[in-house]
């Protein structure tokens, strides 16, 4: 498998991708019209922690992890490593020794839809990491693949400088020219959910505030007491 390694790809603004970082992945998500989530298998190694970055994407040969040694060249402050293979792959790509490279360069986590190890020191280190599958299995170093490109996780394309948005509910992909548009809508967004908390808080239900008494109405959903619906089946 030949491969290339694309040096300086466009990537979304910092200050874009901070602004999305306020946010969580369903928020995000829903902004987005429900799209860009990645899948609900994709899970963090920690609890309480959210990420965002601009992707640094890597396409590998399953149990071969050489080009993420090409990729921590490649990563700079701000960035998360998003990581997949050439067919299903739960091998340990990914441990504490690559995360401390890439701490050290300011890469804020890293995303693989393979297998990670180490869990325990990457907690210990605040390097934050979600993974399919949790491997002690080692990898060879053998393989060329592919850094920056377009890959696919789960039918999502993520291209060199997406914003990566993680945290405990899962990952979740805006396009690079999308950043400031979703965060303004994420933004909205939140705005919308406080004044529903607060009406919830006041004793308001769901049915009225959504005005989903009239659905129910027009789906032929009926009210009836015990009496009424026991008699009917008996």
């Amino acid at each position: 498998m030949s491969g290339v390694i694309v040096i300086d790809p466009p990537k979304a603004e910092l200050r874009d991708v901070d602004a999305l970082a306020g946010f969580g992945v369903a928020t995000v998500s829903e902004a987005m019209g429900r799209t860009g989530l990645l899948g609900t298998d994709i899970r963090p190694v920690q609890q309480g922690v959210r990420v965002a970055g601009t992707a640094v994407t890597v396409l590998s040969w399953p149990g071969d992890n050489l080009m993420i040694h090409a990729a921590v060249e490649q990563c700079g402050e701000g960035d998360i490593l998003v990581v997949t293979t050439t067919s299903p792959c739960t091998d340990g790509l990914f441990g504490e020794l690559f995360a401390t490279a890439l701490k050290q360069r300011g890469v804020r986590g890293v995303v693989l839809s393979t297998g990670i190890r180490d869990t325990q020191e990457l907690r210990e280190m605040g390097f934050a990491a979600w993974s399919r599958a949790v491997s002690s299995q080692g990898t060879v170093k053998a393989t060329g693949g592919s850094v920056n490109v377009p890959i696919a996780i789960d039918g999502q394309v993520i291209r060199p400088g997406d914003v990566i948005l993680a945290d405990d509910d899962g990952v979740v992909v805006v396009p690079r020219e999308r950043a400031r548009e979703t965060a303004e809508k994420s933004e909205a967004r939140e705005a919308k959910e406080a004044a529903t908390r607060a009406a919830f808080l006041d004793g308001q239900l769901g049915l009225d505030r959504y005005g989903l008494r009239e659905t129910l109405k027009n789906l032929g959903v009926q009210y009836k007491t015990h009496e009424e619906y026991a008699g009917e089946s008996s």
